[in-house]
């Protein structure tokens, strides 16, 4: 099992978050991108935690992946405030009680990831000064109120805003710190022996074809 799991919520492979995802990868070294619009799995939560649901060969390979990781990263787009459908049906199928977490006798959360640093890479058309005023709520759902209930006690969010109004320069400096965090987890996770090596970027790709976010 690779010691990162990159999590692509992006329903579009051609998207700048699944290129984001991919570059992280690349540089790490030793990182599985886990896409989930290529996964066979029923997004709904059909009886809540009242009955449990059989899990997929895809949703159960996603879970050994999530409990091998050291490192845990999410890439995804801001829609209506939160996170595509895809992203957030992987959460409530995926993320189970007494598996993923738990409650004490007190009624604390438990998590029960063994990972214990992560990172969110969280675009948005939201320009960086509006940010104050409508909020960044998927912020908040992925990164305290899923990854680190979840266990994943570290969680550092990168934001990348105006992505639709982006220039070119702006949205490969985006992609260049996105292969520069990958290094540098790679380094920590053991990927690489000498931290001047790693796996080279891949190459860039026609900015004209990726869409917005």
């Amino acid at each position: 099992m690779a010691s990162a799991l990159v999590i692509d919520g992006h329903p579009d492979a051609r998207s700048l978050t699944a290129e984001l995802a991919r570059r992280y990868a690349t540089a790490h070294g030793d990182a599985r991108v886990l896409a989930l619009r290529e996964l066979d799995f029923d997004p709904h939560l059909r009886f809540g935690y009242r009955e449990r649901m059989t899990l997929e060969d895809d949703l159960a390979d996603a879970k050994r992946a999530l409990h091998a990781a050291r490192t845990v990263v999410v890439a995804t787009p801001l829609w209506w405030g939160s996170v595509p459908a895809v992203l957030k049906g992987f959460f409530d199928r995926a993320l189970l009680p007494q598996q993923e977490y738990r409650y004490t006798s007190l009624g604390l959360p438990e998590g029960l990831l063994p990972a214990r640093r992560g990172r969110l890479l969280l675009l948005a058309d939201t320009p960086w000064y509006a940010a104050p005023f409508t909020g960044l709520p998927a912020q908040t759902q992925v990164a305290r109120n899923t990854m680190r209930l979840c266990g994943i006690r570290s969680v550092r969010t990168h934001r990348m805003l105006g992505v639709k109004d982006a220039a070119p320069e702006r949205i490969e400096s985006w992609l260049a710190r996105a292969a520069s965090l990958g290094r540098r987890d790679g380094i920590r996770d053991g990927a690489h022996d000498d931290p001047r090596t790693g796996t080279a970027a891949s190459a860039s790709p026609d900015l004209a074809e990726l869409t917005a976010s």
